[in-house]
């Protein structure tokens, strides 16, 4: 199922999320700008590496870019190719302006982040000794998804479904984003720790963290928020 836009309206404009989308395709084209050579280069200097961020591998020197730790932010804004761009960047266009209207503009802004680490964090765990670069900001976005689906379960979203023909219908967000959920587990279960291709751990840990930021969050007394302007950013 292919999300293609939500029918929940927003009070702030999303400049975070907008902000982070411009990063994200800036820092995609400065890297098929650098040719093939120089864009594996990318891939294994700014990507993380578990193995080299728990001190069980090193790069050789001319693929240094940025102490190890620092690839923990820099992974989150580079993409392997153009669908896996455009793929994070219509999620996070669709669900990204409404958790930013929650959070606020800062809060919004650090808790992406934050989704990140716990996603690299998750992407780790089962094997601290991989080799394989992890690059991509669907850990981060993984997190919105996961407080979208506590903040506005009954949200609805219009989906392309294809199924031999391609068809449109409409589903709650809870429908969609718990579906999504449990396919990341699956996957993650049927594949080997050690094994490259999409970190579905990474996607697990981030929408967990997500979903219980967002629970507390939720379950704590919110001051009642006054706006004098509405945009169509829904």
């Amino acid at each position: 199922m292919i999300p293609l836009k939500d029918y929940n309206p927003t009070t702030r404009r999303p400049v975070v999320t907008v902000t982070l989308i411009a990063l994200c395709v800036v820092t995609f084209l400065w890297q098929i700008g650098q040719g093939a050579r120089g864009f594996e280069r990318t891939v294994y200097g700014l990507g993380m590496i578990p193995a080299v961020l728990t001190g069980r591998a090193e790069l050789v020197p001319e693929l240094v870019m940025v102490a190890p730790w620092m690839t923990l932010f820099t992974s989150m804004f580079l993409h392997g190719g153009w669908m896996h761009l455009i793929g994070n960047m219509l999620y996070l266009w669709i669900f990204g302006n409404n958790v930013e209207d929650r959070l606020g503009h800062g809060g919004f802004l650090a808790f992406y982040l934050a989704s990140g680490l716990a996603a690299a964090a998750l992407q780790i765990l089962p094997d601290p000794a991989a080799e394989t670069p992890m690059v991509g900001a669907s850990g981060a976005i993984s997190g919105v998804l996961g407080a979208y689906l506590v903040f506005f379960p009954r949200a609805r979203v219009l989906v392309l479904i294809p199924v031999g023909f391609l068809f449109v219908y409409t589903l709650p967000a809870g429908w969609l984003l718990g579906f999504w959920f449990l396919f990341q587990i699956l996957s993650a279960l049927g594949t080997p720790a050690s094994a490259g291709g999409v970190a579905w751990w990474a996607h697990i840990g981030g929408f967990a963290f997500g979903a219980l930021v967002a629970f507390f969050l939720k379950r704590s007394p919110r001051r009642p928020r006054v706006s004098h302007r509405r945009g169509p950013w829904g």
